[in-house]
């Protein structure tokens, strides 16, 4: 395998993983010990509560991979996922997001390293498959640590996701099998 070939290869399976396991099994362990009305406060008016965080990353996801990169047709009212007040259960939400999450893997592993420069529109913006694909990972990165912060506000003590012990943060989550 030629060097770009093997970073190519890279990126693809770290993007994977980070978007398959590490985010949705720290947002399941976030959300799993949270009441229906803990997941949809919001702190103020002008915040999202998890349940809106967790319907925006499913409508993005499925957006920016399933049809954005994957050609699979969709229609997203991204306006909807913030506006919703009163909406599914945690582990309705939680599945939601799985299912999106399932969809963007197998679109992304059926992507060649070749294909990471091709250009594609999404939501009206000229980009590349590297670019919104570092997108969507940057995105979900950043609402999973709002939703883990909301959790750990509203359910003190029942969010650890590293032992500490001597500094070293080794992962507690490191056994399941993600959102696959």
């Amino acid at each position: 395998m030629k060097p770009d070939d093997e970073v190519a290869a890279l990126f693809l399976e770290r993007s994977r993983h980070f978007l398959s396991f590490e985010y949705p099994v720290k947002i399941r362990g976030a959300v799993g010990p949270l009441s229906y009305e803990s997941i949809w406060r919001r702190p103020n008016d002008d915040s999202n509560s998890i349940g809106n965080l967790l319907l925006h990353l499913a409508g993005n996801i499925r957006q920016w991979i399933v049809s954005g990169i994957g050609g699979v047709p969709g229609d997203r009212d991204r306006a909807a996922e913030f506006a919703t007040r009163d909406g599914p259960a945690g582990e309705e939400l939680i599945e939601l997001l799985a299912s999106a999450v399932r969809d963007a893997d197998a679109v992304l592993a059926r992507l060649s390293g070749s294909e990471l420069t091709r250009p594609v529109t999404i939501q009206g913006r000229e980009t590349t498959i590297m670019a919104a694909l570092y997108h969507v990972i940057e995105h979900f990165s950043m609402h999973t640590g709002q939703i883990i912060l909301l959790a750990k506000m509203y359910s003190p003590g029942t969010v650890r996701f590293y032992e500490d012990a001597g500094g070293l943060a080794i992962p507690l989550w490191g056994g399941s099998e993600g959102m696959r």
